[in-house]
């Protein structure tokens, strides 16, 4: 059976019309012939959304009852019976009511796919789950419906419903997406410009990498390897040298001239790559890559220019620069064509700028002979050089007179031999030392064109030539290893030093690792692996035929941890550069556990402060009322029927209110220790606001001179405590009224936010300092306020903990013209709202 088409219509926020465009999209496939129903759509009472639902058949809903409520929700069955070409599904973040056959809306949405049925949905940038915690520090608002990443990338069309931000804070401010009274809380707070901008951009930036991922997955399936240009990715090559930063500002300027191109700067390090010229000139290029809003890498390889291809089409780059050979041009004829070179010829279809700088051409000396990475290009390189220069050079000497010269001709060959031992190593140098000593022999030592020797000192002096040149080639073999060995050490410390410049400027540790670590040895993808199997860290995608490298990071008999490389293979050196990362993670594990145990003493530490608090507490604030009720009763007892009903009546009431008084304080103390347990009794349940609120004004006694009242009157029941909640908004009401002026009234407002209601108590006494805000919440504490006959400090602590316990939150904010708002935030027992609406002139 084939399988559904799934689209996906994202917003950056609620309210920019995705309903209306779905709804749109429906009545247009509909006139195509297709067969199209509305599975589940909320109009929320918008004429317009309505009237682009009609014409279209709906599907009726299926009714659950939850708590005596009754909600509606998608109906899978109806809608597989009905069996669409289409079906049109709202909120594809939806959490079903329980007892549903799924848990939330994506799953109903598989089964119709997987029915053949296609679909089109609707989702916000908010409910993406990896995006959750971007969202919460730009809004301050928590997701609790969420939908995975996966559900939204294996989608087959995604499309972003895009508004200005200004035009949807318009269409809200005309009553478009909210009725009046939550216009004011919602511009305040989620609705905010910077909100909405900050939304938007995540949704363009969301949507890019999925073209991004989706593209280049097409390309592989394809087998396409070139590189399709669709956006500007340059990649400047560094190598430390003094070039470096001017090839960083020309790769900005390339980037800049296209929107959205990125830049990218590659390190690679190796035995044979150049290595940097200046101390600390990579650190330095690497901070200006960043300050210029590109990103720095590092790769290990023995290939430069393969290792800068291949990251340049891993990374999708259209651009690559690299700077012009520092090399001579002696060395360059000596040792064939550079880097550069090689890239422009493997590049393909990247474009390559060689930019030219002050550092080019000027080298003096050959590096490539003594950079010392006996690869098997250079041992080839090495026998093809004694093959050339040795009969050039004996062209050379038999012009020379034949009379004492045979020193010249020894000296001559044991140069030749130093030069392939330098080019290509020990054999090389072997083969050349044989093959010129034999030249000596039959060439140059009477008799000549024989290998017979004639005088004892010419046979002496060839097996010297030998024996000399063999161990100048051994030794100078032995220095190339011994560079070699410096450099793969010196690699090393430069990709260390790269993770910890990553960690120091904030990334995550175990990702800074274990993202390093794929570039560094080429991987497709790397992951790090709880002892359990749970992946703890991931980056980039596994091999295909599942080929990779599991390391245990701790110890072996019982790891912390399994460290996964996907799609290579190491060497040795590189498994001895692998260990160092391992050790690394160990560390950053072991640190994790240490710090862990530091907030547990924290905890411990706090835990004392509080019994301080506690002890202190008891010592003044509940002798007081004790000793006043201790005093009545004595008083009442010593006088007996001394005393005259007028005295025996204010004994009686002194003593009721210090019990009363000693009875509340008591109970606050045994319930913040039970908030502070985490064994806070809670018996959740819809709740109406209006009748709390409403509740708690009059236990207070507070009239219409004192409190503004502000109810939404469509404010469906709270998810909450009755009795909980009372006690927060009267411990809230209470420091209110207590903390505005006589001439100004506290206002109390009622809102609702998709799935959130908002109860906002709002005062304008003095307020409290930004920087102080959450201090307010600490117990036994009264910010300053000389007035012990208001309790212990523990009015707001046990407020923000019962909130909590509801699964709410008790926020504060700064009143405009003075004072502080405390908002009480609590879920909805209704249906969810997705808020849409839509566009204007659609």
């Amino acid at each position: 059976m084939r399988r559904g088409r799934l689209r996906v219509l994202l917003g950056a926020a609620p309210g920019v019309g995705k309903t209306y465009e779905m709804l749109e999209e429906g009545r247009r496939l509909r006139g195509d012939g297709r067969d199209v129903v509305i599975g589940l759509v909320e109009t929320h009472g918008r004429a317009a959304t309505a009237a682009q639902a009609g014409g279209l058949p709906v599907v009726p809903r299926r009714t659950v009852r939850h708590r005596d409520v009754e909600l509606t929700e998608l109906d899978v069955d109806a809608v597989l019976a009905r069996d669409p070409d289409v079906a049109l599904i709202d909120e594809l973040a939806h959490t079903n009511a329980p007892g549903s056959r799924n848990e939330k809306r994506w799953q109903d949405v598989k089964e119709l796919l997987a029915a053949g049925i296609d679909v089109i949905t609707t989702v916000n940038v908010q409910h993406i789950e990896s995006l959750g915690d971007v969202v919460e520090r730009i809004t301050g608002v928590a997701q609790r419906e969420t939908v995975p990443d996966v559900v939204v990338r294996d989608a087959d069309q995604v499309e972003v419903v895009d508004l200005a931000p200004q035009s949807l804070r318009d269409r809200l401010s005309a009553g478009q997406v909210y009725p009046a009274e939550r216009i004011d809380a919602a511009l305040s707070n989620y609705f905010r410009l910077g909100n909405l901008t900050a939304l938007r951009e995540l949704a363009l930036l969301w949507l890019a990498d999925e073209v991004d991922s989706a593209l280049r997955l097409y390309r592989e399936q394809q087998g396409i390897e070139g590189t399709w240009q669709t956006r500007e990715r340059v990649v400047v090559a560094l190598t430390g040298g003094p070039e470096g930063e001017t090839l960083i500002r020309r790769g900005t300027r390339i980037a800049a001239r296209s929107a959205g191109g990125e830049l990218l700067a590659v390190h690679v390090s190796s035995n044979d790559g150049l290595r940097p010229g200046v101390p600390g000139a990579l650190g330095r290029q690497r901070a200006l890559v960043e300050s210029l809003g590109g990103t720095y890498h590092q790769v290990v390889a023995d290939d430069v220019p393969r290792a800068l291809v291949e990251f340049a089409r891993s990374v999708d780059a259209t651009q690559l620069v690299i700077g012009a050979s520092r090399r001579s041009r002696l060395a360059a004829a000596l040792t064939g064509p550079g880097i550069g070179a090689t890239v422009v010829r493997e590049s393909g279809d990247i474009d390559v700028h060689i930019v030219t700088h002050a550092a080019a051409g000027r080298g003096l000396r050959l590096p490539r002979l003594t950079a010392g990475a006996l690869s098997w290009k250079r041992r080839i390189l090495g026998f093809v050089a004694a093959l050339a220069i040795g009969p050039l050079l004996t062209w050379l000497l038999s012009a020379l007179p034949r009379d004492d010269t045979l020193v010249v001709h020894v000296l001559s060959y044991q140069l030749l031999v130093v030069v392939v031992a330098l080019i290509g190593g020990i054999w090389p140098a072997l083969f050349a030392a044989v093959l010129s000593g034999l030249t000596l022999n039959v060439l140059f030592v009477e008799p000549v064109l024989t290998i017979h020797i004639a005088e004892p000192e010419h046979a002496v002096a060839v097996l010297l030539y030998v024996i000399s040149a063999a161990l100048v080639s051994w030794i100078v073999d032995q220095s190339a290893r011994r560079t070699r060995s410096a450099q793969r050490a010196a690699a090393e410390s430069e990709l260390m030093a790269t993770v910890a410049g990553s960690v120091l400027r904030g990334e995550n540790a175990a990702q800074a690792l274990v993202s390093r670590a794929r570039e560094a040895f080429r991987a497709t993808g790397a992951r790090l692996l709880s002892p359990e199997g749970e992946a703890l860290v991931t980056d980039g995608e596994p091999a295909r035929d599942d080929r990779h490298l599991a390391v245990p990071v701790g110890s072996a008999a019982a790891p912390r941890a399994t460290l996964e490389l996907h799609g290579t293979e190491l060497d040795a050196a590189e498994r001895r550069l692998l260990d160092v990362i391992v050790v690394q993670l160990t560390a950053m594990l072991e640190h994790e556990d240490l710090s862990r145990t530091a907030r547990q003493a924290d905890a411990l530490v706090e835990a004392d402060s509080v019994r301080t608090a506690l002890m202190s507490a008891v010592s003044h604030d509940l002798r007081r009322p004790l000793a006043a009720a201790v005093a009545a009763v004595g008083g009442l007892r010593a006088a007996g029927a001394k005393l005259t009903d007028e005295d025996r009546a204010e004994l009686l009431a002194t003593a009721d209110e210090s019990l009363a008084t000693l009875s509340t304080l008591v109970t606050d103390l045994l319930d913040v220790s039970r908030v502070q347990a985490g064994v806070l009794a809670v018996s959740l349940g819809p709740v109406d606001a209006a009748g709390v609120v409403l509740a708690a004004v009059d236990e207070l006694g507070l009239g219409p001179d004192r409190v503004d009242l502000a109810l939404d009157p469509d404010l469906p029941p709270l998810e909450a405590d009755a009795v909980l909640l009372q006690r927060v908004i009267v411990n809230v009401l209470a420091n209110a009224d207590r903390l505005s002026p006589g001439d100004r009234r506290v206002r109390i407002a009622t809102s609702r936010i998709g799935r959130t209601a908002q109860i906002r108590i709002v005062d304008h006494g003095p307020g409290v300092p930004a920087d102080r805000q959450q201090d307010m919440f600490a117990p036994f504490q009264r910010m300053g306020d000389t007035d012990n006959t208001t309790g212990l400090g523990l009015g707001l602590a046990l407020s923000r903990g019962f909130t909590e316990g509801m699964g709410g939150r008790l926020l504060p904010e700064d009143t405009p013209g003075g004072g502080l708002t405390m908002v009480i935030e609590l879920p909805v027992t209704a249906p969810p709202v997705t808020d849409e609406t839509p566009r204007t002139g659609q």
